[in-house]
């Protein structure tokens, strides 16, 4: 009864306030769009205190936070004005669109700040071994897909545990004798290891001669062959062997990908690490009006030809595109799960060993201090303790040198564990910490018998980052973790997984609050891509990118966090654009 009143209410409210324009229906004020009746959190507010206590301007009481506007109103892609339904009436004309959002919460516009779309996109097709425990498991749902795929064809997987799996990696042996006439690769979680049969190695070229590149390893067996897995930069050995995609394929992935990332409520992403085969997709794409999300381009450094084009050009100067080049992407170290991170001491678990990092990973320091020079925001890919201290060193030496370059909002991407003595100098030299929740719950199995009891409270480490006053930001790393936001909210504010374990949370003091951790994904990314100014917060003039969603993450998150795993994306506005809007949701 109350939705039919509700709705009769907009119906005659439609027609009053709309009727009166019709002779002046091209007056500039009215609004493409009107957001109406929703529960607005506009984030317009001052930032929490360093403890995640909300600032005194929040709209919070008693623990109870409320909306601060309940309608919003939008044109030519911007933010005409935001209030209550009443004072809407003035921007409605015959053709804006008005949108009953019936008590949904609308929030600035999610972005997730590294991704890998093309992977998300190939993923969609791909086997997918995500949450798969046994080999077994795994062979058996390849040769599912090798009995409907041509004999000879490539058969790609995706999503198996390295960290997991990491004391007792599979052979190629099972593997070869269920599936031997497609080559297979397996990619693992976080992509630093690749299971293969015996046809793809063949075609990838790896014998028992083969020597890896630095950083990398071959797993041979007793006979010194190649047993099936590769690590770390060695899995360049078996990447390298499959077919190139086309351009066409290239803009058919992250086409899915990108829609894929509208529909879970994302505006924009920010994509790390693109070649000169994806960025020619994407800048197709902007010509074509062909994305459906802001895209925050990070180069690859380890691509020289498309290094050395930009950097004569310099970085993108308009940021009011769909497609925005301003930033680089460097790898220092391996990943913690396949115990390639770079780290001061050996493993816990496997003495004489510290990991790989700098040159060994490919990290050319001569490329990432040229483009930083040419005014380019820089993220380094560091996880290890090493690798994040050394990352750091590599920063103070270029703004040594050259101090402007310190202006430039630059980043580590991961950040996993930092040793006591490097927290500050985040702080010191204005560096981003940009990190994954997810990885937090997911590593949680595995990652203290990589690193002790001690040197694992390091790990991880938000609560005691911002107590700092480093900058944080939140993202997902896809395809390498879940880009559910509602999964990313939970291990942001609990540090449990998706079983709800463990139940007072892993390391729980590390916690981030519900507003904190909305900030993550919200006004702190705007930051972290120099867009604070454009967007991040629901303002008059800035651009009409929006998320609205069934849940209020901020009370949820303070009393039932475990709910957030009921809430659903029900529109994404980018432009002032609906890019996803949740069928039979709003008529």
């Amino acid at each position: 009864m109350r939705m039919r009143i509700r709705k009769l209410s907009l119906l005659i409210w439609t027609i009053v306030f709309v009727g009166t324009t019709f002779s002046c229906e091209k007056d500039s004020r009215y609004a493409d769009l009107i957001l109406l009746n929703g529960n607005v959190y506009t984030f317009s507010w001052p930032d929490p205190d360093r403890d995640g206590n909300p600032a005194r301007s929040a709209p919070v009481e008693n623990g109870r936070w409320y909306a601060d506007a309940e309608a919003v109103a939008i044109k030519d892609g911007d933010i005409l004005s935001i209030g209550s339904a009443d004072q809407m009436k003035i921007f409605t004309g015959l053709n804006t669109r008005l949108i009953d959002l019936q008590g949904a919460t609308l929030l600035p516009g999610l972005v997730d700040s590294h991704t890998h779309v093309a992977g998300l996109g190939a993923r969609l097709t791909r086997v997918d071994l995500f949450g798969v425990e046994t080999e077994e498991e795994a062979i058996r749902l390849v040769a599912e897909r090798a009995a409907e795929t041509p004999a000879g064809e490539w058969i790609i997987g995706w999503g198996w545990n390295e960290g997991a799996w990491a004391s007792n990696y599979p052979t190629l042996e099972r593997l070869s004798k269920a599936i031997p006439n497609h080559p297979v690769i397996l990619k693992s979680l976080h992509g630093f290891a690749i299971w293969g049969n015996q046809l793809a190695f063949e075609k990838s070229g790896i014998t028992s001669e083969t020597e890896p590149p630095v950083g990398g390893i071959i797993l041979k067996d007793e006979q010194g062959n190649p047993s099936g897995v590769v690590l770390n930069r060695a899995t360049t050995l078996l990447n390298d062997a499959i077919p190139s995609p086309t351009i066409r394929q290239t803009r058919d992935l992250l086409k899915a990908g990108l829609q894929e990332m509208a529909r879970s409520g994302f505006v924009m992403v920010h994509e790390a690490g693109c070649g000169t085969n994806q960025m020619t997709a994407m800048e197709a794409m902007e010509r074509d009006g062909d994305l459906s999300v802001r895209v925050y381009a990070m180069l690859s450094a380890r691509d020289e030809a498309l290094m050395r084009h930009w950097i004569d050009q310099g970085p993108d100067k308009d940021l009011d595109g769909m497609l925005m080049t301003r930033s680089v992407k460097g790898y220092y170290d391996g990943a913690l799960g396949s115990r390639g991170a770079r780290l001061l001491e050996d493993y816990s678990d496997k003495p004489g060993h510290k990991g790989v990092s700098g040159e060994g990973y490919g990290f050319d320091e001569s490329i990432v201090e040229k483009a930083m020079k040419v005014g380019f925001q820089v993220g380094i890919h560091a996880i290890g303790d090493a690798g994040n201290r050394e990352t750091l060193d590599f920063f103070q030496s270029v703004f040594s040198e050259s101090p402007k370059t310190r202006r430039g909002r630059h980043r580590i991407e991961h950040a996993q564990i930092i040793h006591p003595d490097d927290f500050e100098r985040f702080v010191d030299m204005d560096i981003i910490a940009s990190m994954q929740p997810p990885h937090a719950v997911e590593d949680k199995l595995w990652a203290e018998e990589r690193l002790g009891p001690d040197r694992v409270k390091g790990g991880y480490a938000w609560r005691k980052l911002r107590k700092m006053g480093v900058k944080l930001v939140f993202d997902s790393d896809l395809a390498g973790s879940d880009h559910d936001i509602f999964y990313g909210l939970h291990a942001a504010m609990t540090r449990r997984d998706k079983f709800i374990q463990p139940p007072e949370g892993w390391y729980p003091d590390q916690k981030m609050s519900p507003e904190e951790a909305l900030r993550g994904y919200t006004v702190w990314a705007a930051y972290a891509g120099f867009l604070e100014k454009q967007t991040g917060t629901i303002e008059k003039g800035k651009w009409a990118d929006i998320t609205v969603m069934n849940i209020d993450p901020l009370n949820i998150g303070e009393t039932e966090p475990e709910e957030l795993f009921q809430g659903e994306i029900l529109l994404t506005i980018v432009r002032g654009n609906v890019v996803f809007e949740k069928a039979g949701q709003f008529r």
